[in-house]
């Protein structure tokens, strides 16, 4: 029984949490703060895989003659 047997009761339950703990105000705050933070991880992500293969690209070039 991991995390990903949550199931839709619970899904809700951590919903009515969540609006208890931070209130109605705060939930929108902390979406879009979470939401920056997982777009930047993707970009850094992304960046490194990228860098990765032109590092690839010109040790290919390199191995030619």
């Amino acid at each position: 029984m991991g995390i990903a047997n949550i199931g839709i009761p619970g899904l809700i339950l951590i919903i009515i949490l969540a609006l208890i703990i931070f209130g109605p105000r705060k939930l929108p705050e902390i979406g879009k703060a979470a939401g920056q933070t997982l777009n930047e991880f993707k970009q850094s992500a992304s960046d490194l895989i990228s860098d990765g293969d032109e590092d690839n690209l010109a040790n290919k070039k390199k191995e030619k003659p």
